[in-house]
C-alpha cells in the first residue's frame, strides 16, 4: 500500500517506509527531526515542471501528464518504492499545502499504473 501524507504531520507507526518525495527539503523541518527511510530527489518533478506548475488546480491535468513523462525516462528513480511497497505500507511525504494536487498524489497514481497498490 502506498499513501502519502504532509511532510508536517506527525510520524505513525501504520506509516511504514517513509520516502520524502521532494527536491528540496520542506522548510522549517529539522533533518534529525524527521523520521525517514530515504530523500528520493530524483522522483520529483524536475525544477522546470515545478515552476510551471506552480501548485495551479487549473494546470493540475498537465501537471500529471508531464510528470508522468519525465517518471517514463526515470525508472530506476521510482523502482525503489515499489520494491518497498511489496514489503510493507509505504508513505511518500511532500510539503506542499495543497493536499489533493501535489507531486506525491500524482507520484502516487504513476506508481499504481506501475503495479503498486
Amino acid at each position: 500500500m502506498i499513501r502519502v501524507k504532509r511532510v508536517y504531520e506527525p510520524a505513525a507507526p501504520d506509516d511504514g517506509a517513509r520516502f520524502l518525495v521532494e527536491r528540496l527539503w520542506p522548510r522549517g523541518v529539522k533533518k534529525e527531526a524527521l523520521p525517514l527511510d530515504g530523500w528520493l530527489r530524483d522522483v520529483a518533478p524536475s525544477t522546470a515542471l515545478r515552476q510551471w506548475f506552480g501548485h495551479d488546480p487549473s494546470r493540475w491535468e498537465e501537471f500529471q501528464r508531464r510528470y508522468a513523462a519525465e517518471l517514463d525516462t526515470r525508472p530506476e528513480a521510482w523502482r525503489p518504492l515499489l520494491e518497498a511497497a511489496r514489503r510493507g505500507p509505504v508513505t511518500l511525504l511532500y510539503s506542499a499545502r495543497d493536499q489533493e494536487h501535489n507531486n506525491a498524489v500524482a507520484l502516487q497514481r504513476y506508481l499504481a499504473r506501475q503495479g503498486g497498490d
